[in-house]
Parts: C-alpha cells; structure tokens; sequence
C-alpha cells in the first residue's frame, strides 16, 4: 500500500478546529482510494510561541522538510502584536515558506454555481469565473534587504526593499506559463513598471518569456488597474503573475469574488520537496473554539494536497466533489448563509462531507 507522510500544522485560533475535520475526511478518502497517510502534527506560529518562545522552532521545520507535504491551518493572534517583529506568528510562517524554499503560491478562483448568489458581486459578472493566482513566494519586499528602522534626533523612519532579479522572475514566470498551457492559454503579468525600476525588469523578463512561448497570450496590467479588473470583469483572466506583495493583495480580493474567504484554498511549491498546502483565510480568533468555523477552504487544500503534492488524483477529485454535493444540497457555513440555506456549524459541515465520501 502507498504511503504518505504528512505534517499537519493547526497552529492558531480555528487553525485546530478545521484540521479536525480535514484530517478525519483525508483518513476516509484515503482508505476508500487504498493509500496511508501518516500525520506527524506539530506547532507553529502563536501556539509554538506559548510553547517554545519560537513561532518556528527547529524540530517543526525539520519534520517538515522530511515530509511528502505539509498541511497548515492558519496562524496569528492579536494579542502577539506587541511582541517584536521577529517573536509573531507571521514569522513563523515566512520562515517556514523560506525554509522549505517555496517559492511559487497558487491560488485557484472558481465560482461553484451553488455560491453564485453568496458573492457580492452581479451573478452576470461571477458566472464562468475560473482563475489562477501564480505568486512569487520569497521575494520581493517581504525579504529583500536593506529593511529596518532607524532613528534621528528629529525624526524615525521605516524602510523596506522591493527587489527581484531575472532568476527569480524567471522562475516565477516559467511555473506560471506552463500553468496557462494546462488551462486556457492565457497569461496576464501585474506589476507596475510605470513607477517601479523592479517592475520594468519584472516585465522585461516576462516578454522574454513570451517569445520562447509563442502559444500563450500574454498581456501586462499594472496592479491598480488587475485590481479594477477582478471587480469589474474577473471572467477575463485565466493565470495571474504576480510578485509577492501585489499577489498577497490580489489574491485576498481574487478570494472575495467567490462570496467567501472561507472557500479558497491554496498551494506553495518549491523546485523540489514538500509543498505546502494552505486556506488563504486568516485564524479568526474571535470565533476559535465556538464551531462557527468554515472547514471547506482547508479541505480544499488538502484536495490540492493529494493532487499536486501526493499525486492521488482520484482522492482529489472525490474530496473536490464532496464539497460540491454538500453545497448543492443546501447546507451552509455562518460565512455562507443564504435563504433557504441549512446552517450547519464547522464539526456538523465535516459529517456531511464524510457523509458523501
């Protein structure tokens, strides 16, 4: 029988109460399908503080890099905000990300048909959407350095640095050209390059790209306007390229499009080694531990999980399908609620999934 080792990271607020669910769903799925998974769990982020002082201590990052794929929940807590910036929860995960090299996110966008009339936007405008945010993962102005803080007589000022270089651009842009060959053909690069000196070379590099992909159509928009854009017509892009923090921003709003944070899941992967899996929602304290929490996000990473990372590809698909039979039927999360709708809490969500497994 295959076998699978898997790191599960709860880490803060409904980080705990959502792995639950997953965990027990991937344990169903895996046996109907004939493989093992072999769930290491470990800490990070405002857990591990409390428990080591650490957002990342050693021994969760090298279990990690001895793993087929990581699963994390979510991480961060408001009453860590007055620790230094190296000390919170945040850091934690950088570090992880830097750790295991992983420098290219995938963010799918797609509208499931039952949740057309939870977004905020027209359905006219919603139907048929179908996108990929392909993000630069570790670097950018999240690490690039000088960065820091510094003190005059007069004055304090506050500094970071966007910088990229044409084999890091590169490799961003080659994962994300051969993405729009698996789809539709499309590819639409961000940037701003009409302010930016890394933005021009960002662009360079892309249309270099481009002429030795002659069958994908590439087109360039600056970040404000691929920001209008995903409002007003977000029918009109197949792969978004992004630096790190224009895709950290245009994926959050890229999520909103489908009615609810608490639906989008997501991938980092690096040239080699374990990838690791991700719902782009935050840990929301205020509802941890009340199972108010929507689990369908971070099921839907662990179905990238076994597509991308574990290469089970039927798991995938009926965990994938699972998720859209419960919609269909009806039954809704707090975040998704909708007239007509059965409001179920994030433990009675996770028994009908297993229900249609």
């Amino acid at each position: 029988m295959r076998q699978h080792q898997i790191v599960l990271l709860p880490g803060d607020g409904i980080g705990p109460e959502i792995t639950s669910v997953t965990k027990v769903l991937l344990e169903a799925v895996s046996k109907k399908h004939e493989f093992e998974l072999i769930f290491e769990e470990h800490q990070i982020g405002g857990s591990a503080i409390e428990a080591s002082g650490l957002p990342l201590p050693d021994s969760t990052l090298k279990a990690c890099q001895k793993s087929d794929a990581v699963l994390l929940a979510a991480i961060g807590n408001p009453k860590f905000d007055t620790l230094p910036r190296e000390k919170r929860p945040e850091t934690g995960l950088l570090e992880l990300r830097a750790g295991l090299n992983l420098f290219a996110n995938l963010r799918p966008v797609t509208i499931r048909p039952s949740l057309l009339k939870v977004s905020t936007l027209k359905e006219e405008v919603l139907k048929g959407v179908d996108l990929l945010v392909v993000r630069e993962l570790i670097g950018g102005i999240y690490f690039a350095k000088p960065k820091g803080r510094i003190k005059t007589d007069a004055d304090e000022r506050a500094f970071n640095t966007m910088s990229y270089s044409t084999s890091e651009v590169d490799r961003i842009a080659k994962i994300a050209f051969d993405l729009a060959r698996q789809r539709r053909g499309k590819l639409c690069s961000v940037d701003k390059a009409n302010v930016l000196d890394v933005s021009q070379l960002w662009r360079e590099r892309v249309d270099l790209l481009k002429q030795q992909n002659p069958d994908i159509q590439v087109s360039h928009l600056y970040v404000d306007n691929a920001a209008m854009q995903l409002v007003k017509e977000p029918r009109q892009f197949d792969v978004l390229l992004t630096s790190n923090l224009f895709g950290d921003i245009l994926s959050d709003e890229a999520a909103m499009i489908s009615g609810s944070i608490g639906m989008l899941p997501s991938a980092s992967l690096a040239s080699e080694g374990p990838g690791l899996f991700e719902p782009v929602h935050g840990s929301a304290p205020d509802i941890a531990g009340k199972n108010l929490a929507n689990p369908l996000a971070m099921v839907l990473s662990a179905a990238m999980m076994l597509r991308i990372g574990l290469k089970e590809l039927q798991a995938a698909k009926a965990l994938e399908a699972s998720v859209d039979k419960v919609l269909s039927a009806g039954y809704r999360t707090m975040d998704l609620a909708d007239e007509g709708c059965i409001e179920l809490g994030c433990e009675e969500m996770g028994k009908e999934l297993l229900k249609v497994l």
